[in-house]
């Protein structure tokens, strides 16, 4: 005789799908989180680095594209290969090794360009590798996923987010070319309005990692193999793309850049995706994932910001030492002592008393000459 356990709370069936309901609703609320504060983050942010863009600069980019071709290489090239490769050392499940793929062909999100503007990047480059990236999402994300995936027999078909990706892509260029034509038209202005913005962005950036932390805690109960997967990834992207990029001769302002552009992803996009090729069951097992991976890749551009920003102090302090210490040398110089003084003094007496030529030359030799020294 089966017990029926239709109206028991201790029943497993009754319990996973309690589980299920309390995961799905903390899913609706973090991704409601999500999805504002991205939107109000991504027009504060793109509208005040619009603001530092040179219109000449950019074009000079899109003609000479060198810059833009690396950093695609990196987004299509070296995050979809490095997702594939960690699935298959860390032998995840089929489903859970989708959303890491996922993840890795997704384009560059807007948290990049943020992170560039704070270590120095080339903010030109950044702007138009994102764009570029939105734009080639179109074409790239189901050419990569199609050539990796197939060898898993997944029985779902994946949707490609195309209207997810055209949002991006109009919120990215409309308050952009606000910002340029600012720029353009009041430069001063400009500048105020890229500092303004730089700082909210970065508030907005703390509040959703607090509040990611704080509405999923369940995220952190996952699967430790996914947290592990979630740490590397955007370390490894940031990593491979700064050495891509030092290796085709890159300046070191746009190492800088490709790097956090690589490594820095659309999670927004991800979540979406997953949303909608995959059953509410299916989800539990996988999106935790890009959560995860969206607060660790926040994490890992605090601390590279942080690390750049103390060496470039570290650096203003050692040269202004320097200067300190060229600008004191330059003063003793400067300043003649006692005995050239009285030297000085005797032989101009001498000079006045018994005038000539060889007179007034030693005169030259013993005047001083520290005024016309300079220190390099």
């Amino acid at each position: 005789m089966r017990a029926n356990c239709s109206s028991s709370t201790a029943c497993p069936a009754n319990i996973s799908e309690e589980k299920l309901q309390v995961g799905l609703e903390l899913y609706g609320n973090l991704k409601l989180v999500f999805t504002v504060a991205s939107a109000v983050m991504m027009g504060l942010i793109m509208f005040s680095l619009g603001c530092s863009v040179d219109i000449r600069k950019l074009w000079l980019h899109i003609r000479r594209p060198w810059g833009i071709a690396v950093g695609l290489l990196c987004q299509f090239g070296l995050m979809p290969l490095t997702a594939y490769l960690l699935a298959i050392s860390f032998s995840l499940k089929p489903v859970q090794a989708t959303a890491v793929l996922i993840m890795g062909c997704c384009p560059g999100g807007t948290i990049s360009n943020i992170f560039s503007f704070w270590v120095d990047g080339d903010m030109d480059l950044s702007i138009s590798m994102t764009t570029c990236s939105t734009v080639a999402a179109l074409g790239m994300m189901p050419l990569c996923l199609y050539f990796y995936i197939w060898s898993w027999n997944l029985e779902q078909n994946l949707t490609i987010p195309y209207q997810n990706i055209g949002i991006s892509l109009v919120c990215l260029t409309i308050p952009v070319a606000f910002g340029v034509y600012v720029n353009y038209r009041w430069p001063k202005q400009s500048k105020i309005i890229l500092k303004i913005g730089a700082i909210v962005g970065g508030a907005l950036l703390v509040v959703v990692a607090v509040a990611g932390v704080v509405l999923f805690k369940g995220a952190w109960n996952s699967d430790f193999t996914l947290l592990i997967i979630s740490f590397i990834f955007p370390l490894i992207g940031h990593l491979s793309g700064f050495l891509l990029a030092l290796l085709t001769h890159q300046s070191w302002q746009r190492c800088r850049t490709i790097s956090l552009e690589t490594g820095a992803q659309n999670i927004q996009m991800c979540l979406t995706m997953l949303q909608l090729s995959f059953t509410a069951e299916q989800l539990i097992q996988m999106f935790n994932f890009p959560l995860v991976y969206g607060l660790f890749q926040l994490v890992d551009g605090f601390l590279i910001i942080t690390a750049y920003q103390t060496y470039k102090r570290r650096r203003k302090n050692r040269h202004q030492n320097k200067n300190s210490g060229c600008a004191e040398a330059c003063h003793k110089k400067k300043t003649t002592s006692p005995k050239e003084t009285s030297a000085f003094l005797e032989v101009n007496e001498e000079a006045t008393t018994t005038p000539g030529p060889g007179a007034v030359a030693l005169h030259r030799a013993l005047e001083p000459t520290s005024h016309i020294s300079s220190c390099n």
